[in-house]
Order: C-alpha cells, then structure tokens, then sequence
C-alpha cells in the first residue's frame, strides 16, 4: 500500500453482477486473453508448479487453466473436468463463473461449453 489508508469497497451482490457484466462485455480482458501466448504462459505456469507459490492466486491460476483447456473447442464438464485434471464439480464452478464473467458461453440445448475468446481472436484475425 502507497499512500495511506486502504480504502474499501462494499458491494452488493447485485453490483458486483454489474461491474462483471460491465467488465465482460468490453473487449479489455477477452482481447488480451484472446492473445494464444498469454493462455500458454498459463499453462507454462500450472505445469511448472506455480500453483505452490504463495504468492499467486492458486483459485485464479485454475480458473485461466480451465478456460484454456477449452481451447476452440465446445466441451462438457465431464470432458474440461478431464483436461483440467479436476473433478467435475470443481470444473462446474470455474466453468459457471467464466460463463457470467463472459468467457465461456454454453450451448443451451448440448450444455457444451466454449471459449467465448475463441470469436474474439476469430474477429481480430
């Protein structure tokens, strides 16, 4: 902390929402994550053992590893929950969370999940 005192925010849950759908609906994060370079320094990080380093958010680190797990590909739980090395259950919230941040999107009648990322590099190719 620079510069005195921390300042601290209290958010509804219904605010939060927002701010997520806000975030999510600019091409910020999807054009960076969009970026196949970052999603392998991801990779690079949970396969070289980083997920041990107290430094980093263990929780975050398996979210960005579910996501590019993904890849261009529409996959169920059962298949990311395998990629990722996790269980379903696991897999289901990652995958539930990207979903309302706007980084996955699931097809309504397969229930398949895709990386909503995959249309953004799509558009800036």
């Amino acid at each position: 902390m620079v510069g005195g005192e921390p300042v601290v925010l209290a958010l509804t849950r219904a605010q939060v929402d927002h701010v997520v759908r806000a975030a999510a609906s600019t091409d910020g994060i999807a054009r960076l994550l969009s970026d196949r370079s970052v999603l392998r320094r991801v990779f690079e990080a949970v396969s070289g053992g980083l997920l041990e380093d107290p430094r980093l958010s263990r929780s975050l680190l398996n979210g960005l590893w579910v996501l590019a797990g993904l890849g261009g590909e529409a996959l169920s739980v059962t298949e990311a929950a395998t990629r990722a090395g996790m269980s379903a259950s696991t897999t289901h919230r990652y995958l539930s969370t990207l979903l309302v941040a706007g980084l996955v999107e699931q097809d309504p009648k397969s229930r398949l999940y895709r990386s909503a990322l995959a249309a953004v590099a799509g558009d800036s190719a």
